[in-house]
């Protein structure tokens, strides 16, 4: 089965866009160090500004090891999106095998104090094109 190219999921007006790549660059498979980048584009479809101020991120490797990854902001920045406005940024995940899965959700605030979860869609990291799927949790 081959892996989809996009994860694009909406929430509460805010639409998310992810896509990862293999670095060969950057991996050692000789030593099971294989890494991946992923690019995010956020877009504020809804009719009131937020900003990003907290990310949750569930990786699951080849094995089916669970790694949950909790932190302020994205890429060291808390972007506040009006309407119409996206922020995109790329960041990179180590795993021990040559394909996993990425997850989870980003905390939003309006200008109300009003806190609000996003939804980030499974999108998958895989060194070859005919990797297989990680195991349903």
């Amino acid at each position: 089965m081959p892996t989809p190219a996009l994860s694009d999921t909406t929430t509460n007006g805010i639409r998310v866009g992810a896509t990862a790549f293999f670095l060969p660059e950057e991996s050692d498979p000789e030593h099971k160090k294989y890494r991946f980048g992923y690019r995010i584009v956020i877009v504020n479809e809804g009719t009131a500004a937020a900003t990003l101020r907290n990310r949750f991120w569930r990786i699951i490797d080849g094995n089916g090891v669970i790694e949950e990854v909790k932190g302020e902001g994205v890429v060291g920045q808390q972007p506040r999106l009006e309407p119409g406005q996206g922020f995109k940024y790329t960041s990179y995940c180590p795993l021990t095998t040559p394909w996993g899965t990425m997850e989870g959700e980003y905390d939003f605030e309006t200008d109300t104090g009003e806190h609000f979860a996003v939804r980030i869609g499974r999108f998958y990291l895989a060194s070859t094109v005919t990797a297989e799927p990680a195991a349903k949790t």
